[in-house]
């Protein structure tokens, strides 16, 4: 069974446009963005409409503040000295650990001890494929993804099945975009070790069921894992509610600094899993010819760590949580509501994925008809709007849409109407120039 496939393009209907259009008095509160001042580049630069966030989002002063400030009064190794300085990088790592813990709902003093920092998503699925999956997969095992799923979650299960001899096998959404009940029962079976999903589509942005995919693959005794890349920045997540058994995200997406990425992990998984990298600091003791490690999470954060950047993780979920998610879901959702209703008025515009707005979090994808999505970015940067063009590493998923490429802009809280009205002006001038209309 493959599933029905995704539309791929389609207009509006007049229903969910009318739909759409009785939320004007929402939308019109988006007139102009109160956060824009909080973040130094969108603030210096009112001329550029930043539509780019599911790639990596801005970052506000106090992030950029407090990773400045780590440098200026902390700058010492971590873990390693017994001198004041050293001491306090210590504890400004341990800080941010036991505030991530807390940002994904953990509420036990000793989960703090199954946050493992890496430097980014990636990574941090790559450990697991490499540390975890060869302990439970071999020839005849299956491991099971979504079509949706991000390289970064799609390239490491296709390399684990390789060196273990198991098998890789597609879940596949509806014309929806939702992988349904019936879809997950019929590829997850006894002989599943392991599912892992994307939360939310980087795409599509659909968000997966993945605490229905979790308690289906935990009925045949296997595991779950969540790429939570592009659900962290848009609502809030509790990893024990959803029933997961490994979460990963990153810290640029979520207005935090590049190069830090978290792994979340059940306690007993974590500690029976060999290291993924060695050298400084993971170890416990090391003789001529072995080694012992060092307790989770330390064996798994071998090297210097980006202590700085883990600083100022910390204080980018503060300034989260002082935002607040249900303020920022509702200036998303009515940014998304109103990007699809001004690009369904544009002919020459076709969006990919559901129809319903509220389905794409924080992102909408398109495409410019007859013109290339390359050209289209490009003549739109010109224009001072900034998109993605390209297959997003996700090229599974575009060639189950009937797509190469696609266009993307994808929203953050401090976007506002203004950063829409210029993507559709520069969608006009995309068109003006390649058919003189």
């Amino acid at each position: 069974m493959t599933g029905r496939k995704l539309q791929g393009e389609h207009m509006l209907t007049e229903a969910g446009r009318a739909e759409w259009m009785s939320r004007n008095a929402q939308a019109s509160a988006l007139a102009a963005s109160p956060f824009k001042q909080d973040f130094p580049l969108l603030a210096a630069r009112p001329d550029l409409a930043f539509l780019d966030s599911a790639a990596t989002a801005q970052r506000p002063s106090v992030v950029l503040d407090a990773q400045k400030s780590f440098y200026e009064t902390m700058n010492a190794n971590a873990l390693r000295g017994l001198y004041q300085l050293s001491f306090e990088a210590t504890e400004a790592i341990n800080a941010s650990r036991a505030h991530v813990a807390r940002f994904i709902g953990l509420k036990e003093r000793s989960d703090v001890r199954d946050i493992v920092f890496c430097r980014n998503t990636s990574e941090a699925l790559n450990l697991v494929a490499y540390s975890y999956a060869p302990t439970v997969l071999g020839p005849g095992d299956e491991v099971c993804i979504t079509i949706m799923e991000h390289h970064s979650n799609l390239i490491p299960w296709q390399q684990a099945c390789k060196r273990t001899g198991a098998s890789l096998v597609y879940l596949y959404p509806n014309g929806d975009g939702i992988i349904t009940e019936e879809e997950l029962r019929a590829k997850i079976g006894p002989r599943t070790k392991i599912v892992s999903a994307i939360h939310v589509s980087n795409v599509l942005g659909v968000a997966n069921d993945v605490k229905l995919m979790g308690s289906i693959a935990h009925e045949f005794g296997a595991i779950m894992i969540v790429d939570g890349a592009q659900s962290v920045p848009h609502f809030p997540i509790d990893v024990n509610d959803l029933g997961c058994d490994f979460f990963a995200f990153s810290g640029h997406k979520v207005f935090g600094p590049m190069g830090v990425g978290v792994l979340w992990g059940r306690h007993e998984l974590l500690e029976a899993m060999p290291p993924f990298l060695t050298g400084g600091e993971m170890i416990d003791s090391v003789t001529e010819q072995g080694a012992t490690w060092a307790p989770t999470p330390e064996k798994f954060e071998a090297g210097t760590q980006d202590a700085a950047g883990i600083y100022a993780l910390d204080a980018a979920l503060a300034y989260v949580e002082s935002v607040g998610f249900e303020a920022m879901q509702a200036r998303e959702r009515a940014l998304v509501a109103q990007c699809m209703r001004r690009l369904s008025a544009l002919d020459f515009v076709r969006i990919i994925g559901p129809e319903d707005p509220d389905a794409h979090h924080g992102v909408v994808s398109f495409n410019v008809c007859t013109v290339h999505p390359h050209d289209v970015a490009s003549i739109l940067d010109m224009d001072g709007v900034a998109i993605r063009a390209g297959h997003h590493c996700a090229q599974p998923l575009l060639a189950h849409l009937g797509i190469d490429l696609c266009c993307r802009a994808s929203f953050a809280f401090y976007n506002d109407s203004t950063d829409i009205d210029r993507l559709v002006d520069a969608l006009k001038h995309v068109w003006q120039m390649f058919h003189g209309e």
